[in-house]
C-alpha cells in the first residue's frame, strides 16, 4: 500500500522502515521499533550497572578516547550525561537509522546518549530522516549521520551502512538545513548553496544524468541564486531561491505526468535532471517548499499555498487526478486564514495558519490526518464537482486538528507525524514499526501524548521518529 503510487518502484518495503527520536538534554536517544537490541547489549556488557555508574564509566572512557574516536556519535548514552539535552528515537531500524548500534525496531522512546564532545557542547538545530537514514544538524552547522548508506546518502565517501551517528567530515561549509529523500540527501548551507549526495537514478540530485549515485557531496550548480528552502520527495527535489523562484528536478513524477498529459508532451519540470523553473508562479514570491511522494507544495510570502503533482489521495484538494502546474489552495478551506507553515507526508499535507490553527488533508486511512475524515463539501466545492481520489475513494478535505492549535513544531513521516504543543510531544498515524512511541504497533488516529519528554526539536524519517529533548530527572 505504501508504495502503490510510486511508478516502477523498486526500493523500499514496509519492513525496511524504522523510527527514531533524538533529545537535546543529555545527548541521548530513545529508539522505537527496529533498534532495540543495542540497549540490551550495552546493558549486558555494563553488568547491569545503575544509570549513575554507567554515566561515570562513560565519562571515564570518554577522557581516554582520542579525538577521532570522539567523532563517532554513539547512540546509547545514559541519563545524567554532561550536556543538558538528550536524544530519543523510535520506529523502524532495519539499517540502524535509530543510531543505536543495532537493527531492531523500537516501539517506545529510548535514550541514546550520543557521546561525542562536539555534540554535547552544541545544540541541535534540525533532524531529518529518509527511507533508512537519519541526519542531525547542529547550531554550529555540523552534520551527524547514520543508517542506510548503499547509495552514499550519508555523504561519508563510502557506501557502508553505519548504526551509530558519525560526524560528516566531508562538509567544509556550515549547514543550516537538510532534506532527506528515500535514498538521497540535500544540504542547504549558510551561503544558500545546495549540496547533494546519494542516489541519482531519477536525477534527484540535480547534477545531470551522468552520475548514477554519489557518496561524495556534489554542488547543485544550476541554482545560481542563493537558496532559502529545499525539500526532498521520494524521487524528486524542490528549492526556493531568495528571489522567490521555485525550482524542481528529478523524474520521480514523470510517469504520473505522462499519464495525465498524454498525448501532449510532459512539462519540462517533471522530466528534468537539473533544476528547472516551475511555471505558473511568476507573479508570486515563494519562500518555503514541501514535497510528498509524488506531489509538491510551496508557500508564498502572502500566506497562500500552491500545490501540483499527483492528487490520487486528494492531497491537492482538486477535482483532477494530476495537476501539471501549481494551483492555489482556496483560503476558504482553511477558515479564510493565511498559512504560515506547511509540511508534507507522502500522501497527506499539514498546514498551520496565522492564528495557530493546524489543518490536515489527503490520505487518512492510517490515521495520519489526526482526526476523523471530513468528506462534507462547502457550496464552493460542490459547484466544482465531487472530490475523488484516483482510486475512487472520496478524499479527506482540509479540517482542523483542534488539539494541535498553537503547535510550535510539526514533522511528517511517510504516514505518521510528530508535534510539539505546549512543550509536550504528540504523535499519530501509521505505527506498524512503533514510530508513534506508545509501545504498540497499532495505528493512532488522533494525536496522543508521549509522556516524560520535554521536546525541543523533532523530525521524522519515512518510518522512524526523532526528538531532541531537554533533560528531565525521570528520563529513561
Amino acid at each position: 500500500m505504501l508504495y502503490d503510487s510510486v511508478a516502477n518502484h523498486t526500493g523500499p518495503t514496509r519492513s525496511e522502515l524504522a523510527p527514531w527520536k533524538r533529545d537535546r538534554s543529555w545527548s541521548s536517544v530513545y529508539s522505537l521499533g527496529v533498534n532495540v537490541a543495542r540497549l540490551l547489549t550495552l546493558a549486558s556488557r555494563s553488568g547491569n550497572l545503575s544509570p549513575t555508574k554507567q554515566v561515570q564509566r562513560k565519562q571515564t572512557n570518554k577522557q581516554t578516547n582520542d579525538r577521532e574516536e570522539s567523532r563517532a556519535v554513539t547512540s546509547c548514552l545514559c541519563p545524567g550525561a554532561v550536556s543538558d539535552t538528550c536524544g530519543v528515537c523510535q520506529g523502524a531500524n532495519s539499517y540502524g537509522q535509530l543510531g543505536q548500534g543495532h537493527a531492531e525496531d523500537r516501539c517506545e522512546p529510548r535514550l541514546s546518549d550520543a557521546a561525542a564532545a562536539e555534540l554535547q557542547s552544541d545544540a541541535v538545530r534540525t533532524v531529518a530522516g529518509g527511507g533508512g537514514h537519519s541526519v542531525l544538524v547542529t547550531e554550529k552547522g555540523q552534520v551527524f549521520v547514520c543508517g542506510q548508506n548503499h547509495r552514499g546518502q550519508l555523504a561519508l565517501g563510502s557506501n557502508v551502512d553505519i548504526s551509530t551517528f558519525h560526524l560528516c567530515l566531508s562538509l567544509d561549509q556550515t549547514v543550516t538545513h537538510v532534506a532527506c529523500g528515500w535514498d538521497f540527501t540535500l544540504f542547504l548551507t549558510d551561503g544558500g548553496q545546495v549540496l547533494a549526495c546519494g542516489s541519482n537514478a531519477f536525477g534527484q540530485l540535480g547534477v545531470g544524468p551522468s552520475v548514477t549515485h554519489s557518496a561524495d557531496l556534489l554542488v547543485v550548480k544550476c541554482l545560481k541564486d542563493p537558496v532559502v528552502s529545499v525539500a526532498a520527495g521520494l524521487r524528486h527535489s524542490l528549492a526556493v531561491t531568495d528571489l522567490g523562484c521555485v525550482y524542481q528536478w528529478g523524474t520521480g513524477l514523470f510517469n504520473h505526468a505522462k499519464r495525465a498529459t498524454s498525448p501532449h508532451p510532459v512539462p519540462s519540470h517533471f522530466c528534468s535532471k537539473v533544476p528547472c523553473l516551475v511555471p505558473g508562479l511568476d507573479q508570486k514570491i515563494s519562500h518555503l517548499v514541501a514535497a510528498g511522494s509524488a506531489h509538491c507544495v510551496c508557500l508564498t510570502g502572502d500566506g497562500d499555498l500552491f500545490l501540483w503533482g499527483s492528487n490520487k489521495h486528494g492531497q491537492l484538494t482538486a477535482t483532477k487526478p494530476f495537476l501539471s502546474t501549481p494551483a492555489p489552495l482556496k483560503r476558504s478551506l482553511l477558515a479564510g486564514e493565511k498559512v504560515i507553515n506547511v509540511w508534507s507526508g507522502w500522501t497527506h499535507v499539514v498546514a498551520q495558519t496565522e492564528s495557530g490553527k493546524v489543518f490536515s488533508w489527503g490520505r487518512g486511512d492510517y490515521g495520519q490526518l489526526g482526526r476523523p475524515a471530513s468528506t462534507s463539501q462547502n457550496p464552493e466545492q460542490q459547484s466544482a464537482g465531487p472530490l475523488t481520489g484516483g482510486d475512487n475513494q472520496e478524499v479527506c478535505l482540509p479540517a482542523e486538528i483542534e488539539v494541535l492549535r498553537g503547535a510550535s513544531q510539526i514533522a511528517c513521516g511517510s504516514e505518521h507525524n510528530l508535534a510539539i504543543v505546549g512543550g509536550c510531544l504528540l504523535s499519530w498515524g501509521w505505527n506498524e514499526h512503533g514510530m508513534c512511541g506508545d509501545g504498540t504497533q497499532t495505528d493512532i488516529c488522533q494525536p496522543q501524548l508521549i509522556s516524560g519528554l520535554r521536546p525541543l526539536v523533532i523530525g521524522c524519517g519515512a518510518g522512524h521518529s526523532m526528538a531532541v529533548c531537554a533533560a528531565t530527572t525521570g528520563s529513561r
